[in-house]
């Protein structure tokens, strides 16, 4: 699941990077979205493979609280984004004549900037408190269940709700994809020519 967390969001990202059709405020959200799904789930994911297939439960003191930083930051951001995102189809349905002119590169990069400086000082509060706090009703396996759901199981499936569906960003994958192939293909034969 996290390797398809990881190669969806990515592909996602190299997409509308790639194509200059969707350099738009909506691929512009929908590409820093999968960007902050590839942190979020980097955070907490690897140590927990690591931890699965070492036996091991240790974590570091210095460790959790890192840990716990960069979730609560790429949580807070992930759904900030989410936010501007609403915002972005608002203004498009309600104002398509001034959509251009409302939605501007200046407005998203600032519309960005907020939703970090919003990811850190409302989420960190919050979580922290509901991570530290003792709660006694709350069971072992509950707890990883609710952790794996919104650390794995949304951000893999942000891609395909967003994006994937999406007829553009699937050209767009296509176009990269077969241009992948086709530099691919010409490294591979200049490799045999040598």
């Amino acid at each position: 699941m996290y390797l398809i967390t990881v190669l969806g969001n990515l592909l996602i990202v190299l997409a509308v990077s790639s194509d200059s059709h969707l350099h738009t405020p909506m691929y512009f959200f929908l590409s820093n979205l999968s960007l902050v799904d590839i942190c979020f789930t980097s955070t907490t994911i690897p140590k927990m493979l690591w931890n699965i297939q070492t036996q091991s439960k240790v974590i570091t003191y210095v460790g959790c609280i890192t840990q716990m930083y960069f979730l609560t930051l790429f949580g807070g951001w992930d759904n900030f984004l989410l936010t501007v995102m609403a915002y972005d189809r608002y203004v498009a349905i309600c104002h398509p004549l001034h959509y251009t002119v409302i939605m501007n590169p200046r407005l998203c990069g600032l519309l960005v900037l907020v939703s970090w400086i919003i990811i850190v000082s409302l989420f960190y509060c919050t979580v922290l408190a509901v991570y530290l706090s003792s709660a006694p009703t709350r069971t072992s396996q509950s707890s990883a269940i609710t952790s794996v759901m919104y650390t794995v199981v949304t951000p893999m499936l942000n891609p395909f709700i967003y994006s994937l569906r999406n007829k553009d960003i699937k050209m767009a994958l296509n176009n990269f994809l077969g241009m992948a192939g086709i530099k691919g293909t010409i490294v591979l034969g200049l490799k045999r020519c040598l």
